[in-house]
C-alpha cells in the first residue's frame, strides 16, 4: 500500500535565527518544508537543505500573487519575518504592509493556519515601539481571516542569539556596569529548543488556533539577576551593577554597539523593550503544550557549551541580505590582485583560507586589522567583534567579522564582501588552484576589488592602498605558513 502523502508547511525565515532550527526539526517531524527565501543559494548553503522533504521558493514577501501560489497545499505557514532595523524609522509601517500581504496570500491560497513568533509585553499604551510592532504583524497576518497561533517569548537564551550575545557580551566586558533603571525590569527568558519546541506543537495541535499564547521558562528574574546568572555561568567574578536614570535608549544602544557585536539599529529596537516587564500572562502554553521548559542557568550552559565546542546551528548574523550585483556593476572598480605559491596541497591552501578571521585573525598585520575594526565599531559599522559561526567551516551567507560570505565553491573559490562603512563597496576574493611552478603545491591568488562612491570613495581608495602592501602580503604569507604546516584544530584566543 502507498504510504500516505507527507504533509507539507510553508516556512519564511529559513536562512534566519529561529527559521534555521526549526526547519530540520519539521523534517525530523516527517513534515515537507518548503522554504520561502530571498536567495536559494543561500538556502542551499545550509547542511539540511540537501534532504529529502526540502522545497525551495525564491520570492519576495512583498508579492502576495507569487506567494499565494507557492503556499498552496500547505497544512500551516510559519511567519518568521522581523525589521528589526529601527534607525531610520518607518519599520512599524514596512512591517505591517508585509504581514497583511502575507495573510491575504495565506486566504487565496487556502492555508488552515499561520504560526508566528512575536514579542511578549504587557498590553496597553505602554508598549515600546518594537513590541507595539509585533501586536500590529499579529492583527495583519489574521486580517484576511485566516486563524493566527501567535507565539509570544521574551529573552531567548540559545548560542548565537541576539539578545543572548548581548547579555554575553556586556557581562564579559564589563566588570562595572552603568546602567540604566531597567535593570530592574522583570523578564521570563526561555531556552530556543524551547521555542521549538512550541513551534512544533502549536502546529499539531489545532487548539491554538486563534490565541495569542504566552512563552516563557520556569523562572521570573530582573535583568540584573540575569545577568549575574550569566557571570556564574561564565566562571567570573560578581559584576558590580549601577543603575542611574539618565540613560536613553538611544544612549544605551550605541552603548550596547560598541561593546557587543550587534549594530545600533538593531540594538536600540531591543533597548527601548527592556522597559517593558515581559512576563507570561497566560498558561495556555502549559495547558495545551505541555512541556518542561529549562531553567535560566541550564539555557545558559546549555548554549555556552555549544559555543565553545564549535557547533552553533545558526547566529543572529545569518539574517544578512545577499546582494545581487552591486550598484556600481559596471562603474569604475579598483583592482589589487596577488598571488602565491606553496608547497602545500590545494586541499590544505583551501582550508587555511577558510579559516581567515574570527578568533585566529588574519595571519598577519593583526594590529591594523583590529584599528579598522575598532574604527568601523566607532562609525557604526560592525567592527570584528561578530567573529564568525565556526572556526572552520563558512557557508554562503555567513557573516564573518565584518564580511559576508557572497560566494563560496569549495575548494577553489570564495568571495567576502565587506559590511564595514565605506563610501563604495568593497569585496576581497580568494581562488585555490594547482601551482604551475611547485609540483604538487598550490597557488592562491587573492583580488581586492572596490568600486568607489564618488569622490570620497576615490580618495578612501588612494588612501589605504599602501597599507595593502603591508596587509595583503602579510595575509598571503601567513596563509601559506598556515597551509604548509597544518593548522591548529582551534584558533587561538583573540
Amino acid at each position: 500500500m502507498k504510504p500516505p502523502p507527507q504533509p507539507t508547511v510553508f516556512l519564511t525565515g529559513a536562512t534566519g535565527y529561529i527559521g534555521g532550527r526549526l526547519a530540520p526539526r519539521l523534517l525530523d517531524r516527517g513534515y515537507r518544508v518548503r522554504c520561502c527565501v530571498r536567495s536559494a543559494a543561500k538556502l542551499r548553503a545550509r547542511p539540511w537543505a540537501s534532504r529529502e522533504g526540502v522545497e525551495v521558493v525564491e520570492a519576495d514577501v512583498s508579492d502576495g500573487a507569487h506567494l499565494a501560489e507557492a503556499m498552496r497545499g500547505c497544512v500551516g505557514a510559519y511567519y518568521l519575518v522581523h525589521s528589526m532595523d529601527g534607525a531610520g524609522g518607518g519599520y512599524r509601517g514596512r512591517d505591517r504592509a508585509l504581514a497583511a500581504t502575507f495573510g491575504m496570500a495565506a486566504a487565496e491560497a487556502g492555508v488552515p493556519r499561520i504560526i508566528y513568533l512575536g514579542g511578549l509585553g504587557e498590553v496597553g499604551s505602554g508598549l515600546s515601539e518594537h513590541l507595539a510592532s509585533r501586536r500590529e504583524v499579529e492583527a495583519a497576518l489574521g486580517s484576511a481571516g485566516v486563524p493566527v497561533t501567535a507565539l509570544r517569548a521574551a529573552m531567548i537564551i540559545g548560542s548565537g542569539s541576539a539578545s543572548f550575545e548581548i547579555l554575553r557580551y556586556l557581562v564579559e566586558r564589563l566588570p562595572v556596569m552603568i546602567t540604566p533603571r531597567w535593570v530592574s525590569t522583570e523578564c521570563q527568558p526561555i531556552a530556543v529548543r524551547d521555542v521549538l519546541h512550541y513551534l512544533i506543537a502549536s502546529l499539531e495541535n489545532p487548539a491554538t488556533a486563534g490565541r495569542a499564547i504566552d512563552i516563557g521558562g520556569p523562572e521570573v528574574r530582573s535583568y540584573e539577576a540575569i545577568m549575574r546568572e550569566m557571570a556564574q555561568a561564565l566562571g567570573l567574578r560578581r559584576r558590580l551593577i549601577i543603575p542611574v536614570p539618565v540613560l536613553s535608549p538611544r544612549l544605551s544602544s550605541l552603548w550596547i554597539h560598541l561593546i557587543t557585536p550587534l549594530h545600533s539599529g538593531i540594538a536600540r529596537p531591543l533597548a527601548e523593550g527592556l522597559r517593558n516587564r515581559v512576563v507570561c500572562r497566560n498558561d495556555d502554553a502549559a495547558r495545551l503544550m505541555p512541556h518542561t521548559c529549562l531553567g535560566i542557568r541550564a539555557a545558559m550552559d546549555a548554549a555556552l557549551a555549544k559555543i565553545h565546542a564549535g557547533s552553533v546551528e545558526t547566529s543572529w548574523s545569518d539574517a544578512g541580505i545577499m546582494p545581487g550585483d552591486p550598484p556600481w556593476a559596471g562603474g569604475t572598480v579598483f583592482t589589487d590582485r596577488r598571488e602565491i605559491d606553496t608547497a602545500a596541497a590545494p586541499d590544505a591552501a583551501w582550508r587555511a583560507v577558510c579559516a581567515l578571521g574570527g578568533g585566529r585573525g588574519y595571519y598577519g598585520a593583526d594590529w591594523l586589522w583590529r584599528i579598522r575594526g575598532i574604527m568601523d565599531r566607532l562609525c557604526g559599522g560592525p567592527g570584528l567583534r561578530r567573529g564568525r559561526r565556526d572556526a572552520a567551516d563558512l557557508r554562503l551567507g555567513d557573516a564573518l567579522d565584518f564580511w559576508r560570505v557572497t560566494e563560496i565553491h569549495p575548494p577553489r573559490h570564495l568571495e567576502l564582501r565587506a559590511e564595514m562603512l565605506l563610501p563604495g563597496v568593497a569585496t576581497l576574493t580568494f581562488d585555490v588552484g594547482p601551482s604551475p611552478t611547485v609540483p604538487g603545491g598550490s597557488r592562491i591568488t587573492m583580488t581586492a576589488r572596490f568600486g568607489p562612491r564618488g569622490l570620497a570613495g576615490i580618495a578612501y581608495w588612494y588612501a589605504v592602498l599602501p597599507l595593502h602592501g603591508i596587509v595583503f602580503r602579510s595575509m598571503l604569507n601567513g596563509l601559506v605558513r598556515a597551509a604548509e604546516r597544518g593548522m591548529d584544530p582551534q584558533p587561538p584566543s583573540r
